[in-house]
Order: structure tokens, then C-alpha cells, then sequence
């Protein structure tokens, strides 16, 4: 199938070729909003315009400076978005699509998710495990210092450790990998909390209000454990709970539950 626009010849497959390179694009501008890359891609983007605009208008000068940075252009981006390709990488391996098609049954790193938590809260050392959903957490995740390991019990309570220089603020878990720790998060302002609740719970519904992320904190003063989700706080939960839970959000069936609140389909 042919078509013309102008003088120039538009084939199916042209139409086809430039919805593709529209949509990585889109994906690509939405993995990296609201992060810091985002600038540098724009960045990116508007050389690469220009050059195209240089050669179709035949600018010699502008066409010369386009052409000798092409040779150096795939190694800047690679440079430069070095952590983003990680993550993005990261992100498609994990992605529902590819579960889909190839199952992941070792969900150990729950046990040692709900160890460390039981730990922490005999030792009355204060918690805050921000695990991540659908919606993205970039700005949180930016907020600290970036970790990108694996789950293990030992590091999340060595993190939380008071005598760890990163234990204030909150650990953000993205499926089976600590993303960062000592996050800043947002305060909820409802007027509806206890009085007696301190900072580190007004942040866990702060942060559970903004977005999907299920949130558990553990008391510095009681040991005790809740869990904040879709804008509500819910006290001195038991182990069962806590494992009840953690199954659901890393079951497959989950995705559709997280959803509901905030109105997104699948």
C-alpha cells in the first residue's frame, strides 16, 4: 500500500516504522519523568531533531557539527544514561508481560523481608519499607542514596541499625531488589491520625495516599507493626498478617487489587 504526501512516497511500513519509534519514545519519556535524566533526554532529543532539520534543509554548517557528532552519540548516551538503561533493563525483565511468558518462583526474599521486620521490632529499632507497585516512586527513590541489591534480611536490619548512618528515613523495595534507602517521603496532612503517631507513620500514609506502595513500619517506641495502604493505617498487625499480605502484593492476582483506588486500568 502506497501513499503520497507531497513528493514523498509513504508506505505502510513508513507508517508503521514511525508509530514504533513514537511509542519507545512515549515509553521512554515515562520510565524517566520526574527524574533527573529526563532533562539530559530532552537534551537528546533536541539535538537529534536539529540534525534531521539540518539535512532535510541542507545546512552545511549545522549538517557538519550534526554529522561528526553521530560517531560519538550511541557512546555519550550509553555514558550518560548508564543507571536509567540498568533500570530500565531491570524494569522489562520483571514486567507482568514477561512473567507472563516466564515464571518466577523463588519469592524467598518475602521470608526475609518479614524476618528482618520481626527482628526489628524486638529490638524496638524504628522501620520504614516503602515497596513499590505500579505507580512509579522516582522522585522518593532520588530523594536517597541508591542500593540496587539484592533482599537479604541482614540488609535491611543493618539499614535500619540506629547506629546506621542510613537508617532515618524510608528503604524502598522495588520487587526483589532494595532500590535505595533513607528516602524522604511526603507527610499526610490528614487531621484524622492519632496525635500520638510520630513522624515515621504520617510518612508511611503520606507516601500510601500519593500512590499504590504498600508501607511497613516498625514502632521505635513499641515494636509495633503496621502497615499503611491506600491511605489507611492499620496497627499492630501479627506475622500471619504481614505474610498474608506480602503474598498477595507479589501475586500475580495482586495487580488488578492495587489498581482499584486509583483508577487505572490494566
Amino acid at each position: 500500500m502506497l501513499f503520497r504526501i507531497g513528493f514523498l512516497p509513504v508506505t505502510l511500513i513508513d507508517i508503521i516504522d514511525v508509530a514504533i519509534v513514537t511509542a519507545i519514545f512515549y515509553e521512554l519519556y515515562q520510565f524517566l519523568k520526574g527524574s533527573v535524566a529526563i532533562r539530559m533526554f530532552i537534551g537528546l532529543f533536541v539535538i537529534i531533531v536539529f540534525s534531521i532539520i539540518g539535512e532535510l534543509l541542507s545546512m552545511r554548517a549545522l549538517t557538519w557539527i550534526m554529522s561528526s557528532l553521530k560517531t560519538v552519540w550511541v557512546l555519550a548516551f550509553v555514558i550518560i544514561f548508564q543507571p536509567e538503561l540498568r533500570r530500565l533493563l531491570v524494569h522489562i525483565g520483571q514486567s507482568r508481560l514477561i512473567r507472563t511468558f516466564v515464571k518466577v518462583g523463588d519469592l524467598r526474599f518475602i521470608d526475609d523481608i518479614i524476618a528482618a521486620v520481626l527482628e526489628l521490632a524486638k529490638k524496638n529499632f524504628g522501620a520504614l519499607i516503602v515497596i513499590k507497585r505500579d505507580m512509579g516512586l522516582k522522585s522518593i527513590v532520588e530523594s536517597g542514596i541508591s542500593l540496587q541489591a539484592k533482599i537479604s534480611k541482614q540488609l535491611i536490619s543493618s539499614v535500619f541499625n540506629p547506629r546506621s548512618p542510613m537508617h532515618d528515613g524510608a528503604l524502598v523495595i522495588e520487587n526483589d531488589l532494595i532500590v535505595a534507602s533513607k528516602c524522604l517521603l511526603p507527610l499526610s496532612q490528614s487531621q484524622e491520625i492519632d496525635p500520638a503517631l510520630g513522624t515515621r507513620h504520617r510518612a508511611a500514609l503520606g507516601i500510601s495516599e500519593q500512590s499504590d506502595a504498600f508501607v511497613i513500619v516498625v514502632s521505635e517506641e513499641t515494636g509495633m507493626i503496621s502497615y499503611a495502604e491506600n491511605g489507611k493505617l492499620t496497627r499492630g498487625i501479627t506475622e500471619e498478617i504481614l505474610k498474608e499480605k506480602m503474598n498477595e502484593i507479589y501475586s500475580p492476582k495482586s495487580i488488578e487489587r492495587s489498581r482499584w483506588w486509583f483508577g487505572f486500568a490494566s
